[in-house]
């Protein structure tokens, strides 16, 4: 199951320094130095601890010439904290290793696909909408191999199969972490760590 990826996620939140900088940067967005002041440390030790909740997607980074802001991804804070409950939680909703899929749900997604891609299997757009863009996501991934490991080279030339901007979608697989990526190697996420689309309006 990939056990390590989850227990890294929470490396990121296991110091109690990274813990005051999300709960300064729940009331908006600071740069490096005023986080720094506000907990009486260097700014270095931010620069530190920021990298390690960035990699993790519990922060996003802004430059400003030669100021860096920072600001909570409240989406992932959230999502991070559900994918866990799910994975614990797993073996009670699932029946047979599956989980059930709901009539709407199907309906919902198998609509989604035959508007988004062409006949050939080519995506025509990545959605606008969250849902439906995590829909296309995971039908694209899905076709991945579970256990095996891609170069970068590798994961573009796959999504050139289905779309133009591999960039774009390779950056999404990793947002949404259908995904995880070390030293330019990608490998799926269990799928109990994928953003839930199900879950959404």
């Amino acid at each position: 199951m990939q056990l390590d990826k989850v227990v890294s996620y929470h490396k990121a939140l296991a110091d109690p320094t990274r813990i005051k900088i999300l709960i300064l940067l729940a009331d908006g967005e600071l740069n490096g130095q005023v986080l720094a002041e506000r907990l009486g440390v260097a700014p270095a030790t931010i620069t530190h601890h920021a990298t390690k909740l960035r990699k993790a997607s519990l922060i996003n980074e802004r430059r400003d010439k030669n100021t860096i802001y920072f600001s909570l991804n409240h989406y992932f804070i959230k999502n991070n904290a559900t994918a866990t409950e799910h994975l614990i939680y797993r073996r009670v909703s699932a029946k047979g290793g599956m989980n059930i899929m709901h009539d709407d749900s199907k309906r919902m997604k198998d609509s989604v696909i035959k508007n988004f891609f062409t006949s050939e299997g080519r995506l025509k757009s990545l959605p606008a909408q969250l849902k439906k863009k995590l829909i296309v996501l995971e039908h694209l991934v899905s076709q991945l191999e579970k256990g095996r490991k891609y170069s970068e080279m590798e994961i573009n030339d796959f999504i050139k199969h289905f779309h133009d901007d591999y960039a774009t979608v390779r950056r999404e697989f990793i947002m949404h972490q259908f995904m995880y990526r070390e030293n330019e190697v990608y490998e799926l996420n269990p799928q109990d760590m994928w953003a839930r689309w199900e879950t959404l309006s």
